[in-house]
């Protein structure tokens, strides 16, 4: 198989503004660029305050700005979850996101790769599997080396991964998705 030359479309998976999962997609971002990947990022601290009423349902294809970011996803038939743990999970606004995207063709045979982020040692193993379960019921093709960053806040700062092996397999994965 080889490269694609769409985006790779990174998605911040909350909407918390200054979130270390920004920072890891910017980071990530950089990486990619080191292989000559094009990217972009979409984060959800973009949503419309009020998407779940306004983008969902009847309404759907009715708020111009959901419609702007949902359209990022149509340019790529390969993203990058950056997924912070909350609660034991992935963050609900991730999954309301994702509701309001067209069933079932927003990421049916598409390509993912997972990050995961937390506080904690184990680097949102839960919250991974949570939305690996979403996507593999949704048609997305998830890679198998999911990236497992624990303790994050301890290993990252100002742009600098100071954890060895976090950054040699946040490198691993970025050419795995390239590839895949």
């Amino acid at each position: 198989m080889t490269a694609s030359t769409s985006p790779i479309v990174i998605i911040v998976g909350t909407n918390r503004p200054n979130s270390m999962s920004r920072k890891i997609a910017e980071y990530y971002q950089g990486i990619l660029q080191q292989l000559h990947a094009p990217s972009i990022i979409l984060d959800l601290v973009n949503l419309p305050d009020d998407f779940t009423v306004s983008a969902l349902y009847a309404n759907t294809g009715k708020n111009e700005a959901f419609n702007n970011l949902k359209s990022l996803l149509e340019q790529t038939d390969k993203f990058v979850f950056i997924v912070p743990e909350y609660n034991g999970s992935y963050p609900g606004v991730l999954k309301a996101f994702i509701d309001g995207l067209p069933y079932p063709n927003s990421f049916s045979n598409k390509k993912a790769a997972l990050v995961g982020l937390s506080s904690n040692p184990q680097g949102a193993t839960i919250a991974l599997s949570h939305l690996n379960d979403v996507f593999s019921y949704l048609g997305m093709n998830t890679l198998a080396m999911r990236v497992k960053l624990g303790q994050i806040r301890s290993h990252y700062n100002e742009n600098v991964m100071s954890n060895a092996l976090y950054k040699e397999l946040l490198e691993i994965q970025a050419g795995q998705i390239i590839h895949f």
